[in-house]
């Protein structure tokens, strides 16, 4: 049985399994963190499936290991007890004057129900539980909603609805499009959530009780309060993995499951990383396409666990949410529009301000690929240029001369390739890398990779088709809601999104371009680290191996990339001058050289 429980503990009224009723007699359970204080509070709430008491030092071992590490300011100034994956550390702001609440989403953790992420049921139930905390005798009647991942995506989807109470947002690396972010890139399956759900959303479900983990602080089962036979569960929970099978090309599943960009007005503060293949996108199209009048958008790196809990992330979070939602002065009417970090080979971050996205003096840049020699140049290539290459081989790689200055490339970017195929379709995957004056890769901190690339962009030909009214030259944009199979050996033109990317690449070193059939990979032999069972060589865990969506009769031919004057493949990439970009002293991380 539930028991709602207020307590006083480390300063803090402390309520546990607070009732939420829905409209429909469901009650979700959340926890309230509030100051001793009678009085009024502005409030930082989350709504999602990860168990409100799970603890992140239990659930995320792995994860809170090198944020504890790397990162003392993350959790400096705390016990920590009342840590939780990917959501604020409430000693850190009741003492500042808010109330911290954490609901576990229908039939995640102490709410029962049937689970089904992303749902609209789930997104209703949102716009509830912002309502009620909006109402409540110690709410000062402003809602901020604010966490990352899952707790970031749903952000999106409640603000399009527009709850009366709902003040700020703050979705810190978080995608908006189901379709585009999570679960597909450029119309290819990417295996991430038959990874994922089973560990972090299935192992919490309502009724899993005795047999998962228990609150440390109350000892209660996190997922409780009942224990219901396993069998039992799964007619109480969707099936994502089948479903995303089951739904190839972006329709109302996926749409229902995005948000109404446009129809978002509230404050937006979109925080992004510079390469996570699941979240990087969202953060830059929301932060363009939102209505809002008020929008901020910051742009950091590292771990995709990182910046949110340093005294960096906080700070900004708190300037952010003491303006709109106590009043506070706290600078933020001064802050820019555009905060960028800005990478370095060496693993440093160039913090900069910025008055739009993409920056209004970038220089655009084609770079042409050269088939003849596997050049990278603005020059125009040659008549015949053809290359061949195993789908599922290698690939080809492209690299510019040694560049004879420092540059810098931040922005989205694009590819237009001109290709054919001995089979009826293709995946192109597309990388860029940068390479030192001796070849050697140049690797990145990322979002869940200690060893990423620059930049990605995917691209399955039969889902070539574009729609010209929501496409820029730096951002096709595919409808992916049909396949047109490829003719073997006729050429077509594919028109690749790369993902927004930063780095600043230092005289004598190179840019690559990598184009092959399916993921890139680091060479060497390991070990890698493994996230989840998935070896982690690049790209994390975002891998495109469904042997349902790439079978290997259809998807690993050989792939003839052509270019030469009447079709030119190439890259456009955005160069930003360095004259007078160098505004502050390189921040530098813990752990970084």
């Amino acid at each position: 049985m539930h028991r709602h429980i207020s307590e006083i503990r480390d300063g803090m009224r402390v309520e546990w399994d607070v009732p939420i009723p829905m409209p429909d007699g469901t009650v979700l359970r959340a926890d309230v963190f509030r100051p001793v204080a009678e009085g009024r509070y502005p409030v930082i709430m989350t709504h999602g499936p990860y168990a409100k008491g799970l603890a992140f030092q239990q659930g995320y071992a792995g994860m809170w290991k090198p944020l504890s590490t790397k990162y003392p300011d993350a959790v400096a100034g705390s016990s920590n007890k009342y840590q939780n994956w990917e959501t604020v550390d409430p000693e850190k702001w009741v003492p500042d004057g808010y109330v911290c609440i954490r609901v576990d989403s229908r039939g995640s953790g102490r709410s029962p129900g049937y689970l089904d992420i992303f749902s609209v049921q789930e997104t209703h139930d949102y716009y509830t539980c912002v309502e009620w905390a909006g109402v409540q005798p110690w709410s000062n009647g402003k809602v901020g909603l604010l966490g990352i991942s899952y707790y970031a995506m749903n952000q999106w989807q409640v603000a399009a609805l527009r709850p009366p109470h709902l003040a700020a947002i703050c979705p810190w690396e978080g995608a908006a499009d189901h379709y585009r972010e999570f679960t597909h890139h450029g119309g290819i399956l990417n295996i991430f959530t038959s990874v994922w759900y089973p560990v972090q959303v299935g192992a919490v479900q309502h009724g899993v009780g005795e047999r998962g983990a228990r609150n440390p602080n109350t000892g209660e089962p996190v997922a409780g309060p009942e224990t219901v036979p396993a069998e039992d569960l799964v007619a109480l929970r969707g099936d994502p993995p089948a479903q995303l099978r089951a739904h190839p090309f972006d329709d109302t599943y996926y749409r229902q499951r995005s948000a109404a960009l446009e129809q978002i007005t509230v404050p937006v503060l979109s925080a992004a990383n510079w390469a996570h293949a699941l979240h990087t996108r969202g953060n830059f199209e929301a932060y363009s396409r939102v209505s809002s009048e008020q929008k901020w958008l910051e742009v950091h790196g590292l771990e995709h666990f990182a910046e949110f809990y340093t005294d960096y992330g906080v700070g900004l979070q708190k300037r952010f949410f003491g303006h709109f939602l106590k009043g506070a002065d706290t600078g933020w009417d001064r802050q820019p529009p555009v905060q960028l970090n800005a990478r370095h080979v060496d693993g440093s971050f160039e913090l900069r301000s910025e008055q739009a996205w993409p920056l209004p003096d970038t220089t655009w840049t084609t770079l042409h690929l050269h088939p003849d020699g596997l050049a990278l140049a603005e020059r125009a290539p040659a008549d015949g240029g053809r290359l061949d290459f195993a789908a599922l081989g290698d690939g080809v790689t492209f690299t510019t001369e040694p560049f004879a200055e420092e540059v810098e490339i931040t922005g989205p970017a694009a590819a237009r390739l001109f290709v054919s195929s001995t089979t009826a379709d293709a995946d192109i995957f597309l990388t860029l890398r940068v390479l030192d004056p001796a070849g050697t890769d140049v690797t990145f901190v990322s979002g869940l990779d200690p060893a990423g690339v620059v930049a990605a962009g995917w691209l399955r030909a039969s889902h070539r088709a574009v729609d010209p009214e929501r496409s820029l030259p730096h951002r096709p944009w595919h409808p992916h809601d049909h396949a047109d199979p490829l003719t073997p050996g006729e050429v077509v033109q594919l028109d690749v999104e790369i993902w927004p990317t930063s780095v600043v690449i230092p005289a004598g070193h190179r840019l690559a371009c990598t184009v092959r059939g399916r993921d890139f990979e680091f060479p060497g032999d390991g070990p890698w680290p493994a996230t989840y069972g998935v070896p982690m060589k690049g790209h994390g865990m975002f891998l495109h191996t469904d042997p349902h969506d790439r079978p290997e009769d259809r998807f690993g031919g050989t792939t003839t990339l052509v270019s030469d004057r009447a079709r030119p493949s190439s890259l456009l990439l955005p160069f930003v001058p360095r004259t007078t970009r160098r505004r502050s002293a390189p921040r530098r991380r813990p752990g970084r050289a």
